[in-house]
């Protein structure tokens, strides 16, 4: 597939659970054209923020149809899709998974896009990726962080 956007993605989380951010970085293939978005949040965790990364990047997208390469160095999300675990999830109400909220919210944007993923290691000198880190351990230390609310509820009916 001739992709017209490569999204690239992180997520960060000091604790886990703990303060955290995601950072992405929207490329339109061709084009001298790049976005970048970061968000952090007083609680929560990392496979939470890797997987809104790449969330916030597909929902960013304009025109329905488009064919995306999502890079991520995360295992949970990439395999998670490119395994089928989260359709075998969504068809059993994600009963027992981590990130229900967060799945249902990937599945929606997912379908109105072509996306193909492509995992990467961390922290191996991948530019796009070493600044995805950066914004997303940048957005966990902002003196203003949003509420993950729907993990902060989960986790008050755990502790």
């Amino acid at each position: 597939m001739n992709h017209e956007v490569h999204i690239y993605t992180d997520g960060a989380a000091k604790g886990n659970p703990g303060p955290g951010g995601y950072g992405v970085i929207l490329e339109w293939v061709g084009k001298p054209y790049k976005k970048e978005f970061y968000e952090g949040f007083r609680l929560t965790t990392n496979n939470r923020m890797e997987l809104l990364a790449v969330i916030v990047g597909l929902e960013k997208l304009k025109n329905q149809g488009t064919k995306v390469l999502v890079v991520s160095d995360s295992k949970y999300v990439v395999d998670s899709v490119t395994k089928g675990w989260v359709f075998g999830w969504e068809k059993t109400g994600f009963k027992g998974k981590k990130n229900p909220d967060l799945w249902l919210r990937f599945l929606k944007i997912y379908r109105k896009h072509q996306v193909d993923f492509k995992w990467i290691k961390g922290h191996n000198n991948h530019p796009q990726n070493e600044r995805c880190d950066e914004l997303a351990v940048m957005a966990s230390q902002q003196k203003e962080l949003s509420v993950d609310t729907f993990y902060e509820k989960e986790a008050d009916q755990l502790f």
